[in-house]
């Protein structure tokens, strides 16, 4: 059986995520709850932010942690105490406009959905100091095609050492005219190092394709590993390839095999019209048609003639249990980014 070597395609910017929560002190333990709003917020919510200090920490807590502090070790603690606190509160009314303007992006909790106003959000957020409102907003100017605006929303997020904005740099970098390979990597490195699957399948496909001044097989099929082993179903699917023709990885039946059935677990298509012919050509046809029949209905138009073949050497009962099998299959879960 032949099988493909095409690496998957490269994916679309990373969606950033965000805290929904902060401290409460009112009955001085550290707990959590929702930001506040009064009748009024919808119109503008930050004229009435709640004000309250949500900085300290029980009274035993900050006992126990400085009980062998000395005279400089107190002084010193009670500065950064208090820079951080001054720090991180125009971050917190940022949390504020970042929370709106993704209801109105969505069109959650009663208002209707509105990109200008999600975008008005997520600008006074990213000009708070948010690197979440900054990729938030970089998102809704790529859905507008303003991508100049948006990859420079990503920039900023970028060097503020943001993940997700390192990895929509490089997406956006490779995307470009002209494109720039050569950054792209640079910035999908980044992000990989600490640990954001989705920029580890990027800089492996971008490697793979032997974009960038450092690109061999080798160095992708280790960041398509990592990624795999961090829940990316396309990452999954071509590690598995890696494996099958030996490219960057030994070649090994086994390992291509385990790495095939992960992906098509996952809901990938290919993996799963891949699997349900490697396991027809293993003599397991009624699992090679179950993955077949799932390939088959997510598009794979390949994968009908060779179930219809399967289906004549089986009894009736055979196969309304394998129909039965892929009407009842469910995806396992999997990471679509870090």
């Amino acid at each position: 059986m032949k099988r493909a070597t095409r690496p998957c395609c490269t994916d679309g910017p990373a969606r950033s995520t965000s805290p929904t929560a902060r401290p409460s002190e009112s009955d001085g333990r550290a707990r959590f709850t929702s930001f506040p709003f009064t009748k009024n917020k919808q119109q503008n919510p930050l004229q009435n932010h709640n004000e309250e200090d949500f900085s300290q920490l029980p009274y035993d807590v900050l006992l126990r942690i400085s009980a062998t502090f000395n005279l400089p070790n107190i002084r010193s603690a009670s500065l950064v105490c208090k820079s951080w606190c001054q720090a991180i509160k125009p971050l917190r009314e940022s949390m504020v406009c970042l929370k709106w303007g993704k209801r109105y992006k969505h069109g959650r909790s009663g208002v209707k959905r509105n990109l200008s106003k999600a975008l008005d959000y997520f600008l006074q957020g990213a000009a708070l100091g948010s690197t979440l409102a900054m990729v938030d907003a970089g998102l809704v100017y790529w859905e507008m095609g303003r991508r100049e605006k948006g990859m420079n929303l990503y920039r900023k997020a970028a060097e503020l050492c943001d993940p997700v904005g390192q990895c929509n740099l490089g997406i956006s970098l490779l995307q470009a005219n002209p494109p720039d390979p050569e950054e792209a990597v640079k910035w999908l490195y980044k992000a990989s190092v600490t640990g954001h699957v989705r920029a580890q399948y990027q800089l492996a496909l971008s490697l793979h394709k032997r974009q960038g001044p450092n690109s061999n097989l080798q160095e992708a099929a280790k960041w398509y590993m990592k990624a795999a082993e961090g829940g990316y179903v396309r990452a999954m699917y071509n590690t598995a390839l890696c494996y099958s023709v030996g490219e960057g990885l030994m070649q090994s039946h086994k390992l291509a095999k385990k790495w095939m059935k992960r992906a098509a677990d996952r809901g990938h298509s290919k993996a799963q019209l891949e699997h349900g012919m490697c396991l027809f050509s293993e003599g397991e046809t009624m699992q090679a048609v179950v993955y077949l029949e799932l390939a088959s209905r997510a598009g794979e138009v390949t994968a009908n003639p060779v179930k219809n073949v399967i289906l004549q050497e089986l009894s009736a009962s055979r196969q309304d249990h394998a129909m039965f099998l892929a009407n009842s299959w469910l995806a396992l879960p999997s990471s679509s980014s870090h």
